[in-house]
């Protein structure tokens, strides 16, 4: 018999270390952020409490901008999955309550993680810059597909082209067909804009709350939400027009 050289090559014993030594140090810095807020994170006690020296941890990550942008990605990653929890909670309902469930649950993970999702959306660290087309554009690129998804399921790409955007002006479009070049796995120009849109909606909407700014409303800030997620599904499904008859 052949040997099968198709098999799953493990890692090393040094590659399994290393891979262990980095989740702590990630799980150190986080919970430095949610105890201290993103902008105090501080390498020197991330080190001090793994119990090593900076020079130590600069071993598993070159510099701050490295373990940031980890951080960055894996946050970005848990809202992600928790987001896709809350809408398999869903399957089988339809596709206006998967969008309105990937909402809640984005807005759950954001109250819940106030100083990870501060990490992601609060004033930019100093002196950090994400890598261009780096693994957190990549993670951010997953979440905006999930909700992409939810909000236009069942419409057609000749339905998502021919929606209402009112005041998009002539430049506006082309440069959003520049961005993000129309094709068959790609959404055409209008149907950017009303997914932008509502994405601003929902998540400035997220950020008062999370931030404390609507802290006046008391308990009843998630039901304020849904009623305006549901009135913002309503108003942009209204400006996509309807299949023809056959």
């Amino acid at each position: 018999m052949f040997a099968d050289n198709s098999a799953t090559v493990l890692p090393s014993l040094r590659q399994r270390r290393r891979a262990a030594a980095t989740r702590e140090i990630v799980d150190a810095a986080e919970r430095h952020i949610t105890e201290h807020g993103p902008h105090a994170l501080s390498l020197r006690a991330v080190a001090r409490e793994l119990g090593m020296t900076v020079q130590g941890l600069y071993h598993y990550f070159p510099n701050r901008d490295a373990l940031v942008t980890a951080l960055v990605t894996k946050a970005y990653d848990d809202l992600t999955d928790a987001v896709t929890a809350a809408v398999d909670a869903a399957a089988g309902e339809p596709a206006a309550r998967r969008f309105l469930a990937a909402t809640e649950g984005y807005r759950h993970w954001a109250v819940t993680h106030v100083e990870r999702f501060q990490l992601l959306y609060g004033a930019p660290l100093r002196h950090y810059e994400a890598p261009a087309e780096g693994p957190t554009t990549q993670a951010m690129r997953r979440l905006s597909t999930l909700f992409q998804r939810e909000l236009f399921d069942g419409f057609t790409t000749a339905q998502l082209a021919a929606a209402d955007t009112r005041a998009l002006s002539p430049a506006a479009a082309t440069h959003l067909e520049r961005l993000v070049p129309h094709g068959p796995e790609t959404l055409p120009p209008p149907a950017t804009a009303l997914l932008l849109g509502a994405w601003g909606h929902m998540h400035g909407m997220v950020v008062l709350e999370a931030f404390g700014h609507t802290s006046f409303v008391g308990d009843h800030q998630a039901e304020i939400f849904r009623m305006a997620m549901r009135d913002l599904l309503e108003d942009l499904h209204r400006r996509i027009p309807a299949r023809p008859p056959r």
